[in-house]
């Protein structure tokens, strides 16, 4: 934007200058014809005073030069010359270097020519005179054309071009000066997070971009409550859901224990007892989960103030809140805890957390392992979960983090949201997921980086 406008205004006005320039030598190059012309009328006119000026006969013949062409040859201070030549070419009076041979005709003959470092203007033509008719030459170094260009290198071309220079350099801190402002709200919209939809701050937009940063305002405004309306229904819908399938999962966990597998004393047989039991616990974490995810995509996670987090306390927490479920299937639950602090937000972190431990639990077979970890590598905190199950397939790996993907034939209960969760909270803390194979290239290793 920036390179564009200050572009434009070079051209704007180094246009005007290069025309002016032109103008300038052209006005320079009339003057100098005319000072041109007035310079051949006057050589011509010498010409026959130059002529009577030859009284009389001799080796070389007498000359009483007239008063005109006396002060023409003392005005010149050198650069001024004539000569007399005899029809053969011989030089009788003046320069040797203009001695040439005669005109062949009556009329005068203009020319320029270079001698000793100067442009000389010269004319040459047949002069009766008491010799004879002989060839008078008048030659005159001060050029106007020469003059007129070495003018136009140092008057016109040389100012010009520092001129152009002066501007150019103006022009751009100008231009930065002025739309300071402007790259100031660029600037502002590129370290936006993407879920950051607050409005632009319209006093510091020049008066010009006011109108746009208003429609920008607007356009977030209405995306903003798009957004916002769709999280609070999923919210809305999530939290409503939890308290009547709390309920009904009571009633349900409380009629399988009642249920004998020996005597089927219920209306339903055992095993659809059971199965409506996964039913409902299944439908319990969906509720959950899609609280959570709203919770974790809301706009305002980047506007709350983040607190320093205990990775090793937190990794402490989880391992207690899952020894049951990992108990209950003879999975080895571990700890692998160094000291590490991060700055974040604690309940989502435990959340991140619980979701990777929750999947690993779940899903390694039963007598299998799984390792919580934390601390720093290479400088940069870590939080780590790994297990030796089934792991994923690679060419499943870039979509496990989908919503409400699950990977073909996997066993148990889920709803393909723990991990996209899981990502989600990475996100608010500028951060994102590593799949990888666990050791041996057994299993699944997840690895979230954190900012030091």
């Amino acid at each position: 934007m920036m390179a564009g406008l200050r572009r434009r205004l070079l051209v704007m006005l180094i246009a005007p200058l290069v025309l002016l320039a032109i103008i300038n030598a052209w006005f320079d190059y009339r003057s100098a014809a005319n000072v041109a012309s007035q310079q051949d009328e006057r050589l011509l006119a010498l010409l026959p005073l130059v002529a009577d000026s030859v009284i009389g006969e001799g080796e070389p013949p007498l000359l009483l030069l007239a008063p005109q062409v006396d002060e023409f040859l003392k005005d010149g201070h050198g650069f001024t010359a004539y000569a007399v030549v005899d029809a053969d070419g011989k030089l009788l009076l003046g320069a040797p270097w203009l001695a040439d041979l005669p005109p062949s005709g009556l009329e005068p003959e203009f020319h320029s020519e270079e001698h000793g470092g100067a442009t000389w203007r010269i004319v040459r033509q047949r002069q009766p005179t008491v010799l004879g008719e002989v060839a008078i030459a008048v030659a005159d170094g001060s050029d106007p054309r020469q003059q007129w260009l070495r003018a136009v290198l140092l008057k016109v071309l040389l100012p010009n071009l520092v001129l152009i220079a002066i501007a150019a350099f103006a022009v751009g801190w100008a231009v930065e000066r002025a739309l300071k402002p402007l790259l100031a709200l660029r600037d502002a919209v590129e370290r936006r997070s993407p879920r950051d939809l607050s409005a632009l701050d319209e006093t510091a937009a020049p008066g010009e971009v006011r109108p746009l940063v208003l429609s920008l305002n607007r356009l977030f405004g209405l995306v903003n409550a798009q957004a916002e309306s769709q999280r609070r229904f999923v919210a809305d819908a999530a939290h409503q859901l939890r308290t009547p399938l709390a309920g009904l999962q009571a009633q349900v966990e409380a009629w399988a224990q009642a249920a004998d597998p020996a005597q089927e004393t219920l209306a339903l047989p055992t095993e659809q007892v059971h199965k409506l039991r996964s039913a409902t616990r299944r439908t319990t974490q969906l509720a959950n989960q899609l609280l959570a995810l709203s919770r974790a995509d809301a706009r305002g996670m980047h506007s709350q103030p983040e607190q320093r987090v205990d990775l090793k306390s937190l990794c402490e927490d989880i391992l207690q809140a899952h020894l049951d479920a990992a108990e209950s299937r003879r999975i080895d639950l571990g700890l692998d805890a160094e000291p590490a602090q991060v700055m974040g937000h604690a309940w989502l972190l435990r959340e991140l957390l619980s979701n990777l431990v929750d999947n690993a639990v779940k899903y390694t077979d039963e007598g299998g392992a799984v390792t919580i970890r934390c601390g720093e590598r290479f400088g940069t905190p870590f939080l780590e979960v790994e297990d030796d199950g089934p792991g994923v397939a690679a060419e499943e790996v870039p979509r496990i983090l989908e919503r409400f993907y699950r990977v073909q034939g996997t066993q148990g209960e889920g709803n393909g949201l723990g991990l996209a969760i899981a990502e989600e909270i990475a996100r608010v803390h500028d951060s994102h997921l590593m799949i990888q194979p666990g050791s041996g290239g057994k299993g699944l290793k997840v690895t979230l980086p954190l900012p030091a």
